[in-house]
Order: structure tokens, then C-alpha cells, then sequence
């Protein structure tokens, strides 16, 4: 019947969406959350403008240290805010600003999502620490 998440709560049957503001309980740990998602999406952009420097930028034999590190950056953000919201998820959802009763709700796909992505992210800065440029 509803979906809820880090932006706003929406019901299917009437297609009503209603976001989140600071009269919730919990609305700092969902600002955290909200915040290292964007961050992560941030890093995982410049990771990728710095790939494409770096491709033609270094010379045959170099690493792409700096887009490694920016790349365990960004897997550190999306870990930082999957990991609140595992935390908090029981005190999210029992907040009394919501309309309807959300405290029986389970986690979603995004949520199942961000972890797929910490796991990616994380393999990729690992393996663009050790590739190396070649002709």
C-alpha cells in the first residue's frame, strides 16, 4: 500500500506522496543518509572524469591511484549510508509524522541496491589501484 524511503512516502492506492521534513523523529539520520548518497553518486562521477584523464594523461606503466582513491571514497559514502540506515531502519519507520502506519514496512530494492553498489565500488577502486596503463 506505501512506499517509503530517504526522500518522501508515497501510498500506491491514491498516488499521494508526502516528503520528508524535520517533523519527523529520526530526520537527522535520514539527512546522513540522504547526504552520503549524494556524495557517493558525487565521487563515483569525478571518479569517472578522472578515469578518462587519466587514460590519456599517464604515462605506459603508471597506476590510477587517484581514481582508486576516489573510488574507495565514494564506496565509503554509499557503506556510511546503508549502514545508518540499517541501523535506524526500526526508528525511521516508527516516527510519528508519517500519515499512515510505516513501521510494518521491509526494506526495498534501493536498499538492497546500495549494498550491490558498495560491493562494486569496492572491487573497482581495488582493481584500479593495481591496473596499470598499457599501449
Amino acid at each position: 500500500n506505501f512506499s517509503a524511503d530517504v526522500w518522501r512516502v508515497c501510498t500506491t492506492n491514491t498516488s499521494t506522496c508526502m516528503a520528508i521534513t524535520d517533523e519527523f523523529n529520526e530526520y537527522q539520520s535520514i539527512q546522513a543518509v540522504q547526504a552520503t548518497m549524494i556524495f557517493f553518486f558525487f565521487f563515483c562521477c569525478v571518479a569517472f572524469l578522472v578515469f578518462i584523464l587519466q587514460l590519456f594523461r599517464l604515462k605506459q606503466g603508471e597506476r590510477f591511484v587517484l581514481t582508486s582513491v576516489i573510488q574507495l571514497l565514494s564506496c565509503l559514502c554509499v557503506m556510511i549510508a546503508a549502514s545508518i540506515y540499517t541501523d535506524r531502519h526500526e526508528e525511521l519507520h516508527q516516527s510519528h509524522g508519517y500519515v499512515m502506519e510505516v513501521s510494518k514496512g521491509q526494506y526495498g530494492y534501493s536498499f538492497v541496491l546500495a549494498w550491490i553498489a558498495f560491493a562494486f565500488t569496492l572491487i573497482s577502486g581495488v582493481i584500479f589501484f593495481f591496473l596499470r596503463k598499457r599501449k
